[in-house]
């Protein structure tokens, strides 16, 4: 059962490590991160494409390449955690301002994995069956994201979502009806959290 399935780049983060830098903001391999996130979804099979923005957020619609299309939801709450981030994001789908509706699950991604793309996308993707459905990457075994949430438990992560956390906790407490999707050969989840872990690559203007 393919389904209708969205995709969310979770991008509002400020970068302590990073030197408060936004990091949808910065370049690796010549792109900025929240277009590689966004061209991961895209090409991962999921439709409408939602962002949530938060630091520097007008400069990121200024710059960014890929947002056109894409429903774009600014988070005034970003500095206290993901987790403000992934309830607005959510709260998009489940009370569209701009139509985005009748979808059938939701996949998240983070904008500080560059090395998650269209190929670990297009894999949890394919891991719906009903919105029942909770699915999520795996490297070694171990669970990582990209992260799928049928819409059955949208309003659930929602409300479970609270400061760093994301839907760590509401995913664990159901640790059991998780599908694990082995993408250790196509990606790498390693996060952007320094200077040190971006690739070299010219400068995106």
């Amino acid at each position: 059962m393919a389904g209708r399935i969205a995709g969310l780049v979770l991008a509002a983060g400020g970068g302590r490590r990073l030197g408060g830098r936004a990091k949808a903001l910065l370049v690796t391999g010549g792109e900025l991160l929240v277009d590689r996130a966004v061209d991961a979804l895209r090409a991962g099979g999921c439709a409408p494409v939602l962002v949530v923005l938060g630091a520097e957020a007008g400069r990121v619609r200024e710059r960014a390449r890929r947002l056109a299309g894409c429903t774009v939801v600014e988070n005034p709450q970003w500095p206290t955690g993901m987790g403000s981030s992934l309830r607005a994001g959510l709260a998009a789908v489940m009370e569209p301002p701009d139509g985005v509706d009748g979808v059938d699950g939701v996949v998240v991604l983070l904008v500080d994995q560059p090395g998650v793309g269209a190929a670990a996308v297009a894999r949890v993707r394919a891991a719906y069956r009903s919105p029942r459905t909770l699915a999520a990457a795996a490297y070694g075994g171990e669970r990582g994201h990209p992260v799928l949430l049928g819409r059955d438990h949208l309003a659930g992560a929602a409300r479970a979502a609270a400061g760093d956390r994301g839907a760590r906790d509401y995913l664990r407490a159901r640790e059991s009806e998780i599908v694990l999707v082995e993408c250790g050969d196509v990606a790498r989840p390693e996060d952007i959290d320094t200077p040190g872990d971006l690739e070299p690559g010219p400068a995106a203007e």
